[in-house]
């Protein structure tokens, strides 16, 4: 009698906490969503990092998810962001798998969608872009007319104050209308001031990251700490947010997503198909909705996930969308591992118009657990952009100062600005760094030709066009326009217009 008891106690406790967790699939009202993107960070110290203090992030992550194997299909910033309203890969976006582009008018986002189905949208700071949205709201109504009364951290921060700009916006929601909104920092984006990190109160004493491939000179260990200025202002314009989110009474019936759009604006980081290039910080808190809060999440998940599951909360089961690749993470936030992979597909195509041309360096990566490999398709090209154009496909900072003058034939400028092979295969446990090639190495031949051929059949199921013979398609949309910006960029590289000094006044942010 009483095993029974405790038996029908547990199913019945079962069956509460089912209900509570799964109630916005049967309640009627539809959640509000804040989602924060900051432009290029790789870091916070939810996932371990002293050098950078994310306290805001970190309390998100306690109290709801902690992805550690959440990648970007391209580490760039327009087509990242195109990734993420369309769930689509960047090859499958046409012209928006490039950098900057004129947006495709066929590709509608999922923030659209939720216009047209009851939500209040806008964005403050960065959306989708750079590039040319022809006027198309992709990620709900411009909100950027306030700017900051108080001076930033550091000269490089943005002036736009984030916070007043989402207040504003609030303000302007009609009642009882739940809101979806995209907060686009522009930091950590260069440029920084130098050494504002050290004028902050940090020191190399608190470095616990410095990779090998930068060397170990204070003018990088200076541009790294002056990073974490900006991605701690990130983190700061998150909470106010949130603090005031909390005020309102809203926050209990918030979504909130916080993640960067790729990599770091360092050589090697942003742009790059690395590992460590395309895989971001993604942290998701959504209180009485997310079974055992405090999980670290470790699925392979994908930037093509965000708008189904954008759609399921919402309760949107109809859209005109182009059909979405991606998998909804309300499995996860369930507990249940229903979207579970067990690698990702990552690519590039044209970044910065840096070659003759204007040709991108295209690559195709699959990304598992111990390996990942890589396929670059024009290996004779140069990955960072040529020598006459400065390397442009990589940011200018004191980083790349240092590592573009190290001596050509070492380890930091390979690694950095040397051509590739066609095929790179890495030991992620081994070798997290990347430098080790072991493609072609007859003790991981088998493991390179299944990770090639898994990388080519799941491109061909997609329908990349690289896999048919039509991946100069990507070259060719926009190429005279991309052409004439790379001589450009030829004849500022040959006047030095670019070179970094440490003296020289930072310039704003685009």
């Amino acid at each position: 009698m009483n095993n029974m008891t405790t038996i029908q106690q547990l199913v019945c406790f079962a069956l509460v906490s089912m209900i509570s967790i799964q109630a916005f699939a049967s309640d009627n009202k539809q959640p509000n969503i804040l989602f924060a993107i900051a432009d290029d960070m790789s870091h916070a110290s939810a996932y371990g990092y002293k050098f950078v203090n994310t306290p805001n992030l970190d309390q998100l992550a306690k109290q709801g998810l902690l992805f550690k194997n959440m990648f970007t299909p391209s580490s760039k910033c327009s087509s990242s962001r195109a990734v993420v309203i369309t769930g689509r890969n960047p090859w499958q976006l046409e012209v928006a798998a490039n950098h900057s582009p004129n947006w495709p008018k066929k590709f509608k986002s999922f923030v659209q969608v939720l216009a047209k189905n009851g939500y209040h949208t806008g964005f403050t700071g960065k959306g989708w872009g750079p590039g040319n949205t022809h006027g198309i709201l992709l990620t709900g109504k411009e909100y950027n007319h306030i700017k900051r009364t108080k001076k930033p951290a550091a000269a490089g921060i943005n002036k736009l104050d984030y916070t007043e700009n989402f207040k504003a916006f609030y303000q302007d929601k009609p009642k009882n209308e739940p809101f979806f909104f995209w907060f686009g920092s522009k930091e950590p984006h260069r440029s920084y001031e130098f050494k504002s990190g050290v004028k902050n109160g940090k020191s190399f004493a608190d470095l616990d990251f410095l990779p090998t491939f930068w060397g170990n000179s204070e003018q990088v260990k200076h541009d790294i700490l002056d990073y974490s200025i900006e991605v701690e202002d990130y983190d700061t314009k998150l909470g106010e947010i949130l603090q005031y989110l909390e005020s309102k009474g809203e926050l209990g019936n918030t979504l909130v997503v916080v993640t960067s759009d790729n990599g770091m604006p360092f050589p090697r980081y942003k742009g790059h198909p690395f590992d460590f290039s395309t895989r971001v910080p993604f942290v998701v808190s959504w209180p009485n909705n997310i079974v055992a809060p405090g999980r670290a999440v470790t699925s392979f998940t994908s930037f093509t996930d965000i708008a189904p599951t954008m759609l399921e909360v919402a309760q949107i089961k109809q859209n005109d969308m182009q059909p979405i690749e991606g998998k909804s993470l309300v499995s996860i936030f369930n507990n249940k591992n229903a979207n579970t992979r067990n690698s990702v597909v990552t690519g590039r195509e044209r970044n910065d118009p840096s070659r003759p041309n204007g040709w991108g360096y295209p690559v195709r990566s699959i990304h598992t657990e111990n390996y990942v490999y890589t396929y670059n398709f024009e290996e004779n090209r140069w990955p960072s952009g040529t020598p006459d154009a400065d390397y442009r496909d990589t940011d200018h900072s004191p980083t790349k100062y240092i590592t573009k003058n190290s001596e050509q034939d070492g380890l930091i400028f390979q690694a950095n600005y040397g051509k590739r092979p066609q095929q790179e295969l890495y030991d992620l446990k081994k070798d997290p760094e990347c430098l080790t090639n072991l493609a072609n190495k007859p003790a991981f031949k088998q493991i390179q030709a299944k990770l090639h051929d898994e990388l080519f059949a799941e491109l061909t199921k997609q329908a990349d066009p690289r896999m048919f013979g039509q991946g100069d398609v990507f070259d060719q949309y926009e190429g005279e326009a991309r052409a004439k910006k790379y001589h450009l960029l030829v004849e500022i590289a040959e006047k030095g217009s670019y070179e970094w000094k440490a003296v020289k006044h930072m310039k704003k942010k685009k």
